[in-house]
């Protein structure tokens, strides 16, 4: 590399994000380019872009548990399933199965939402976390 990119490279590890920007907008009216099209050239391709911030993903921590499906022949244990679950009494939680989907639970840790989905799947039920 030569003497004079290097001086270049070095005066741009200086520069703010904001005078980066401002470069390449530069440079794209000056030489009459687009730095987000790729450039091909000899089987290469060359992107003038600017560095793109990683993107953050956030682990949801709350969840609701929502009955989808209810077999006839599972409505009892899964009723019982359901006000163990909730403060319900017997008339609500029939209510909540006959609506479906339903919301059975909101709001509650992961762990709590997995115990809940594995009593209400062993009592017969179909269900979702959201």
């Amino acid at each position: 590399m030569s003497t004079k990119i290097t001086e270049i490279i070095e005066k741009l590890k200086t520069i703010t994000l904001l005078e980066a920007s401002e470069l390449v907008s530069q440079i794209e009216q000056t030489f009459g380019v687009d730095a987000s099209t790729p450039i091909i050239s000899g089987g290469n391709s060359v992107t003038l872009e600017s560095p793109k911030q990683e993107e953050v993903v956030i682990e949801k921590t709350t969840f609701d548990v929502i009955l989808e499906q209810v077999p006839n022949d599972k409505r009892v244990p899964i009723l019982k399933v359901i006000r163990s679950l909730t403060s319900l009494d017997l008339k609500q939680a029939k209510e909540s199965i006959t609506d479906l989907p339903k919301t059975i639970l909101q709001q509650i840790s992961k762990e709590e939402a997995e115990a809940a989905k594995q009593q209400l799947e062993n009592a017969g039920g179909t269900v979702k976390l959201d």
